[in-house]
């Protein structure tokens, strides 16, 4: 899911809330959702929790914890970007830098096809042009397409390279800035970069910026396996080559990493939300190089108008068994943190869900 462009006026302000227990509970009645948490929040302040389906499939395992950490996936990616951006607001590289002086490695090992053409900003926008390794074809939008790696292998410990490695053989996208395409390669290479500009791990580096100075007390970011989800959560599902779901809860934490692989909860996730959205993280000139409309933007989740007349943004996230989603005002006073483990592929239906649940919660009839 992607970390869309913002447009349009900001006209949603916090009034009247729907029942979020109730939303959640609609939301677990949709085919495919096994579980479903969600916050929401207005000005900083809870403005309800809600938790429904079960922590198992087929109604095993209790209820999940409306606090229950989740996988953000995607949603990692605006908080990685903001970490590189505060790196430039210190001096320490430029937007502008060339993906080979930053990694020479890259160059010298053939793991990324005009790697000196390619700049730092043209991965923060998606614009880069280097394939996917997530998917090893895009879709016609320009989204992530099917998984291309094994959502069942738990133990294998991949390195940063050896995902951006298994993207060298597809073909590029486009010219480096020529046009958006999504591609998880990008913020791969932007956490190896952060790494090596800050001497420290990615984990870390993302520990003292934003999750210990904002209070993300329940927030990490999952590089190694065995690393998973602490405390009692939503187990997700995924079919294999016979069509039998096996539980993915044991995803592996090393596909992921600076491209996906956070967990938080509704509260921390809406925590970052309004402070990136409010303008407490970055220079406004900064902040322009992520919310910008770009070029041929994507237009499927980024934006949407409430039935009630707000507008709606949302930053989104799946993998194999999860598909995460934040709703926000522009303004940053509202958000709504919602995450959804499932038993299907195909995302749809719980997508919808997720839309309308929005809708029950921000938009609730008079």
């Amino acid at each position: 899911m992607l970390m869309m462009a913002h447009s349009g006026p900001a006209t949603a302000a916090p009034a009247r809330t729907g029942n979020v227990q109730k939303a959640m509970e609609e939301l677990a009645r949709t085919p495919g959702v096994v579980g479903a948490v969600g916050g929401a929040y207005a000005d900083g302040r809870s403005i309800g929790l809600g938790s429904a389906g079960s922590r198992l499939l087929d109604g095993r395992g209790g209820k999940i914890p409306a606090d229950a950490r989740f996988r953000i996936g995607s949603q990692t990616k605006e908080m990685v970007a903001t970490v590189v951006l505060q790196l430039v607001a210190e001096g320490r590289l430029g937007v502008d830098d060339k993906l080979a002086d930053l990694l020479p490695e890259v160059v010298e090992n053939d793991l990324v096809v005009r790697a000196d053409e390619v700049t730092v900003r043209q991965m923060l926008r998606h614009t880069s042009g280097i394939p996917d390794w997530y998917a090893e074809k895009p879709n016609p939008d320009g989204t992530e397409g099917e998984i291309s790696f094994d959502p069942f292998d738990f133990r294998t410990h991949y390195q940063p390279l050896d995902l951006v490695k298994w993207s060298r053989a597809r073909p590029r996208t486009g010219e480096p800035g020529e046009k958006f395409s999504y591609s998880n390669t990008n913020y791969t290479l932007l956490g190896l970069i952060t790494e090596r500009l800050t001497g420290h791990d990615l984990a870390t580096e993302m520990h003292t910026r934003l999750f210990g100075p904002l209070g993300m007390s329940k927030t990490y970011l999952a590089v190694k396996p065995p690393q998973g989800i602490k405390g009692p959560h939503g187990h997700g599902y995924y079919p294999d080559a016979d069509g039998k779901l096996r539980d993915v809860d044991q995803l592996n934490s090393s596909i992921g990493g600076a491209a996906g692989g956070v967990i938080s909860t509704a509260h921390d996730v809406s925590v970052f939300k309004r402070a990136f959205t409010q303008g407490k993280l970055l220079p406004p000139e900064l902040q322009r190089v992520l919310t910008d409309r770009l070029p041929n933007p994507p237009r499927p989740l980024g934006e949407r108008r409430s039935q009630c007349g707000d507008d709606i943004y949302v930053t989104g996230g799946t993998a194999p068994g999860f598909l995460a989603m934040t709703f926000y005002s522009e303004d940053g006073r509202r958000q709504l943190s919602i995450s959804a483990t499932l038993s299907v592929k195909d995302l749809s239906g719980p997508g919808q869900a997720m839309g309308k649940a929005m809708e029950a919660i921000f938009c609730p009839p008079s």
